[in-house]
């Protein structure tokens, strides 16, 4: 397996220098070698990239993903965290939806005020029970 510099595996996984750096003081990666002051990493590192973005994009913190390599930089994903992460997205997603249907009701509501309408009433005590 060849080796990328920094500059490199920058350009390719649009992750700039800094973050690299960032990530492999945390210990999320590791680069194989240095040309001279520059480092130098393994192809795998752009997998390992992939995956940080995806549990990120997910809402997990660094610490959370770094728990999810093995000690060589293996993923190791553990599936029940997986699925209770997939849950409480899907909450999200329904709540969200929820909220674009307020907001879309409130923009085209016809009623003289919003608080006079019935439709857009009964979607308030809806969020009011998704906040208990």
């Amino acid at each position: 397996m060849g080796l990328l510099d920094i500059g490199v595996l920058s350009r390719r996984s649009g992750v700039p220098a800094s973050t690299l750096r960032y990530y492999e003081e945390v210990g999320l990666i590791q680069s194989r070698a240095r040309r001279g002051l520059r480092r130098q990493y393994g192809e795998e590192t752009l997998t390992q990239l992939m995956l940080i973005f995806l549990g990120k994009t997910a809402g997990f913190s660094l610490q959370e993903i770094g728990e999810m390599f093995d000690k060589d930089g293996a993923p190791n994903l553990p599936r029940p965290v997986l699925h209770a992460r997939a849950d409480a997205l899907e909450r999200q997603i329904r709540r969200l939806a929820a909220l674009k249907d307020t907001l879309r009701h409130v923009a085209d509501c016809p009623a003289p005020s919003h608080m006079q309408c019935p439709h857009f009433q009964k979607l308030l005590r809806i969020s009011q029970r998704e906040l208990d």
